[in-house]
């Protein structure tokens, strides 16, 4: 039975792909919709599977933004609960704020059910951790300009670049020679390590390593231009070094530090504030 005494939506993060990314709460919101929109070309057709049978299921790649607020109206006269199914993570790149606007216009109850983002997953599948102690500490999620939508002042590639850490680059791929060029304009040396990835967790998931001066040449190879992220920066390739958090020289509040491994780690510090 639905209940029409109040409409909600349910932004559901559904992850990179695969179904069975989703988390206990995604599944849920999707058990109990009214009205089902999911993106069919970034969301594997399983997620479906935790759908009522008797749920209204709609592709969102057929809808404009204002095709999908006329069934945020409905839900609204009608009390139906919609699970608006993103890739990824809602917070990113999905189009989300803009809707959440408008059903907080028509009066309608709104939650967002986070989700794996491509990045994770990418650096899940090559078995890299792209924080690592010494060489990069920050990770940097952005976009090439020139594309549909206009990259504000200062937000350019090159200018990320420059901080020589760890980025992750979305919906680039159909231009991977500004991509190499504006990377290599930031300052990273051209045998910085590259992870190009293509629709991972999907059965036809690619991930391939190269350097930013054989980026270009590797996307072209593979005939990428869609569905691709990169992964960019020296820490894809860096080991050796060793996190404090698990030092023995570390304390915090649940457990002690050994004295002789603190002092030790002092004395490491010290040096290294001295180069």
């Amino acid at each position: 039975m639905t209940d029409h005494t109040a409409g909600k939506v349910t932004f559901v993060g559904a992850g990179p792909g695969a179904a069975d990314l989703l988390t206990f709460r995604a599944a849920r919101a999707i058990a109990g919709a009214d009205v089902v929109i999911w993106a069919a070309s970034l969301v594997q057709a399983e997620v479906l599977g935790h759908a009522r049978e008797d749920a209204e299921i709609l592709d969102s790649a057929a809808l404009s933004l204002e095709d999908v607020v006329a069934v945020y109206e409905r839900a609204a006269r009608e009390g139906l609960k919609v699970a608006r199914i993103h890739s990824g993570d809602p917070a990113l790149w999905g189009g989300t704020q803009e809707q959440v606007d408008r059903c907080d216009a028509l009066g309608l109850a709104v939650e967002i059910v986070p989700g794996v983002s491509s990045f994770s997953a990418v650096a899940a599948v090559a078995g890299r951790e792209l924080t690592i102690p010494e060489i990069a500490q920050s990770v940097i999620l952005t976009r090439l300009g020139g594309g549909k939508t206009p990259m504000p002042p200062g937000e350019e590639v090159r200018e990320f670049a420059r901080h020589g850490t760890t980025m992750a680059v979305f919906l680039s791929a159909a231009r991977s020679g500004q991509l190499t060029q504006e990377l290599l304009e930031g300052g990273y040396p051209t045998s910085t390590p590259v992870l190009v990835a293509h629709q991972v967790t999907w059965p036809e998931e690619l991930v391939v390593r190269c350097t930013i001066g054989t980026l270009e040449e590797t996307v072209k190879q593979h005939k990428l231009w869609k569905h691709t992220l990169f992964l960019v920066g020296p820490a894809l390739s860096a080991s050796g070094t060793r996190s404090h958090l698990y030092h023995p020289g570390h304390f915090h509040g649940f457990r002690r530090a050994d004295p002789a491994a603190r002092k030790a780690l002092r004395e490491e510090r010290t040096r290294g504030a001295a180069r």
